[in-house]
């Protein structure tokens, strides 16, 4: 490509791998056309020619340094941030995944917790860090799907300002039952609501949450009524349903499945669109009388937005070759997580169909955004 520039200079810019070479040519600058150019006029267009060819030589330069990052990368740590505290399902999804890129990579790849403001500090940190690759993003879908619908104003828009790389996996609610309900399956649910309008209510973890969502989807469906209880967290949720104080509850599979295996607690159903591999013998939802019932958390990777499509290819073919060992699939079924993988497109297009759903959702139920 030739770029005609002042004071006779041109720069030709012509392909080189990934980056580009840059040469700056001199063109006579006085001619016979021109008898009357002062000595003055000659050395300002001199000085003209030069201003470009350092400008040309600095946009070699930098090319050149492109097309070096992209080819090494990474060079350098490279940090790994998680939106939720240490020790939480976030952190048990990433870990693993920081650890086998560190073996790969040859550089560190370091778990960085960043919680608070709705999960949305650590993914602000990321928007607004450098999009070298260099600062990766384990979200889950409350905060990449449902705070869009939560909150008024986000302090970033979390589809234009981040780069999906893939779909990691999801993670189903459980709905569980104290023992002294007399109801052991959905449609026995349905019934006792039915006949009791408003009588029953259920736990989950925190208004706002995918729990939360998933007991009004359930009302909705069903045409049932219940009072949803919030409370902050699942262990004082759990403590209030194994205590018998409230009816019903809905919470991730990890936590329920000693009281389920103790007898303390009845589940009756997880809330994915298919089986869980942690719990294969629950019926969903969707096959107890509700098709197309799907309210999963879910955990995404991503990057900052204009990350070099090479890099973003890169973090992608190595994750998803992580994610799909036989090791880490098991490791996180342990963990109450399906081991998806995706596209960055089909990851997108999740995110997108979720904010769509939980809008609705929110509506039907009278949540309103803060």
């Amino acid at each position: 490509m030739k770029f005609g520039l002042f004071g006779g200079a041109q720069v030709n810019s012509t392909q080189l791998g990934a980056g580009c070479v840059i040469s700056c040519h001199d063109v006579p600058l006085r001619t016979i056309a021109e008898p009357s150019r002062t000595i003055e006029s000659e050395q300002t267009m001199t000085n003209t020619h030069a201003c470009w060819c350092k400008g040309a030589i600095a946009l070699m330069a930098a090319c050149m340094a492109f097309n070096a990052t992209a080819q090494g990368y990474p060079a350098k740590t490279v940090r790994f941030v998680i939106t939720y505290p240490a020790g939480g399902g976030s952190d048990y999804t990433a870990r693993p995944i920081a650890q086998k890129l560190t073996e790969r990579w040859g550089q560190s790849v370091v778990v960085d917790s960043r919680p608070g403001g709705s999960a949305m500090i650590g993914t602000d940190f990321v928007v607004k860090s450098l999009p070298d690759g260099y600062t990766l993003l384990l979200s889950a879908s409350s905060e990449m799907a449902m705070n869009v619908v939560l909150f008024k104003k986000m302090p970033y828009d979390p589809i234009r300002d981040l780069q999906p790389i893939t779909l990691v996996g999801t993670a189903p609610a459980v709905l569980l039952a104290h023992p002294s309900l007399p109801a052991k399956t959905i449609k026995d649910l349905v019934a006792l609501a039915r006949a009791k309008p408003g009588a029953l209510s259920y736990a989950s973890i925190g208004s706002g949450s995918p729990q939360h969502f998933a007991g009004e989807l359930l009302k909705t469906t069903f045409n049932i009524d219940m009072v949803h209880v919030p409370y902050k967290g699942a262990a004082p949720a759990l403590i209030d349903l194994l205590g018998g104080h409230v009816p019903l509850g809905l919470t991730a599979p990890t936590t329920a499945i000693p009281h389920i295996k103790a007898g303390r607690l009845r589940i009756l159903a997880v809330t994915s669109a298919q089986r869980s591999g942690s719990l294969p013998d629950v019926p969903t939802v969707a096959e107890s009388g509700a098709p197309g019932f799907d309210i999963v958390q879910w955990y995404a990777i991503w990057v900052a937005a204009k990350t070099p499509k090479d890099i973003v290819d890169k973090i992608y073919s190595d994750i998803t070759s992580i994610i799909q060992s036989p090791e880490y699939k098991q490791r996180q079924i342990e963990a109450g997580t399906d081991v998806v993988g995706s596209t960055a497109e089909a990851l997108s297009n999740r995110q997108k169909t979720d904010i769509e759903k939980y809008r609705k959702i929110a509506a039907a139920a009278g949540i309103k955004p803060e």
